[in-house]
């Protein structure tokens, strides 16, 4: 089940070209949970410190920082969603077999 779908008119030719992109995401196993951060991040809280304390990814020692990866490299809807939302908003909750993402991505390239 996806609970975030792409609002296509947000789409740049920027986002639909780009190839890489860096992002940070925040991994919890309940949607509860998800929803609760994702509106924290809404009113301000600061990611980093977030994902510090709630994801469950090895990446939430870096404050969720995945690094840049490249197009096709992540799981199908976490590329999908990576490659088509709106630049350094908090978007999700998007739920995988790894549990419910929150997505931040910092740029496309």
């Amino acid at each position: 089940m996806i609970l975030w779908r792409p609002d296509l008119s947000q789409l740049t030719q920027g986002a639909i070209m780009a190839k890489t992109a860096a992002a940070l995401h925040i991994l919890v196993k309940e949607e509860k949970l998800a929803l609760d951060l994702l509106e924290q991040l809404k009113n301000g809280a600061d990611f980093g410190k977030l994902a510090k304390k709630h994801s469950i990814c090895p990446s939430g020692k870096r404050g969720g920082d995945l690094g840049e990866f490249r197009q096709g490299q992540m799981v199908p809807a976490f590329d999908k969603v990576v490659f088509s939302c709106p630049e350094l908003e908090p978007t999700g909750p998007l739920h995988t077999q790894f549990g419910y993402h929150i997505i931040k991505v910092l740029y496309r390239k």
